[in-house]
């Protein structure tokens, strides 16, 4: 294990704690920019199958992000845990039922549908750090990258469009890339809406 892999765990746990500090003023605020970085990119408003995540332990809440997909038709997705390994995607509006997965995580009960992540359009994935140049530091579970694995093999951007979505003292100066890791097209924050792609790399 390399220094930068070793300080992972310690480097999450900061950056965690200083998240779960914001208060709820702190926190509405931050959802209001969320949703005005979002708007600046076009697929927010046009790509009809979206996922997201259920805020938890301090993550930025999508609460604002989500009506608006819904009021111009397209679909909400959540994750829910594969037996594989991998993530799947099941529809969910507000007032429909969910229940904790075995991390805690709210889901969907008995979905009527899912789609696989190679079918999603547009994925908005939790994070607790991220790097100007695509890079997420994630819970350490591995979800996002072996789900998304398929797009290392191809020319990115493409779909689905991984966008991270995180408070702006989320980002570090730079993530140690492992062999693994999938890349994020863009990140969100309460901020801005940072284009990692390799044309505004170039």
């Amino acid at each position: 294990m390399d220094d930068a892999t070793a300080q992972r765990p310690a480097l999450r746990q900061q950056l965690a704690e200083r998240r779960r500090a914001l208060g709820p003023p702190e926190r509405m605020a931050a959802a209001q920019g969320l949703r005005r970085s979002l708007e600046q990119l076009p697929e927010y408003h046009t790509d009809a199958r979206v996922a997201g995540y259920w805020a938890r332990d301090g993550e930025l809440p999508l609460n604002l992000v989500i009506p608006p997909l819904l009021a111009r038709g397209q679909q909400f997705l959540l994750p829910m845990l594969g037996e594989d390994g991998t993530l799947r995607f099941a529809p969910w509006a507000s007032g429909e039922a969910i229940e904790p997965n075995r991390y805690g995580i709210p889901e969907p009960v008995a979905p009527h549908a899912w789609f696989a992540p190679f079918q999603l359009d547009l994925v908005l994935v939790p994070l607790l750090g991220f790097d100007r140049r695509g890079h997420r530091l994630g819970y350490g579970g591995g979800w996002y990258d072996r789900s998304f694995a398929f797009l290392r093999e191809q020319l990115r951007p493409t779909e689905p469009l991984l966008v991270g979505v995180a408070y702006h003292f989320q980002e570090l100066e730079a993530i140690a890339e492992a062999p693994w890791d999938v890349r994020l097209d863009y990140i969100a924050t309460d901020r801005e809406l940072i284009d990692c792609t390799p044309e505004a790399a170039a």
